[in-house]
């Protein structure tokens, strides 16, 4: 009698759980995207490729909250002076004002960047929280073009070799190496 009780009890628990797991998945509010970059340089009769990709997933949590993560692979140079990048940046984002077709917003994350640099012999980890402001243009209910434009915060940068010191900068960078662009597929 008492393991039946149980049984029910718990039958009835795992049905709650399940319908409010299934409620929240209805009204999720999922989008996929990033941004990609390719150039190619010439000097001197030598030429290079450079690329990264950086893919992105993030929730929708209501109006104005998400919560994201995108991460990243890079590389540039060729052979004897290849750089290899990985990065992985998490975020709570913020979006503060919201126009017919724009929304403006703020991103606050936490990134980590590993360079594995063939010239220098040695890889470079980095470490950084802050703040990126951005803007969404939404094309459509499914589409968005996003822009992250500057930060704002702290990175520590070490060399993996015995004896290095890190290099620690906090402030504010708006230039173009601040500035990326991206495109989102709204579920």
């Amino acid at each position: 009698m008492f393991n039946k009780l149980i049984k029910k009890k718990m039958k009835k628990i795992f049905m709650t759980l399940a319908a409010a797991v299934l409620a929240i998945s209805a009204s999720a509010q999922v989008y996929l995207g990033g941004a990609a970059g390719l150039t190619s340089v010439s000097h001197d009769g030598n030429s290079t490729t450079n690329f990264v990709i950086m893919p992105e997933i993030g929730y929708n949590l209501d109006d104005n909250w998400a919560l994201g993560i995108s991460v990243g692979y890079g590389e540039s140079g060729k052979d004897a002076t290849k750089v290899k990048t990985f990065i992985v940046n998490p975020y709570a984002r913020y979006t503060f004002a919201k126009f017919s077709k724009v929304n403006l917003f703020v991103d606050g994350g936490f990134s980590f960047e590993n360079v594995d640099s063939k010239p220098l012999g040695y890889k470079v980890n980095t470490w950084g929280i802050g703040l990126k402001p951005g803007v969404a243009v939404n094309l459509n209910e499914k589409f968005s073009l996003v822009a992250h434009l500057g930060y704002l915060g702290y990175e520590s940068a070490k060399p993996d070799f015995d004896g290095a010191k890190a290099v620690n900068t906090f402030g504010l960078s708006v230039d173009a190496t601040t500035v990326n662009f991206g495109f989102y597929y709204n579920f």
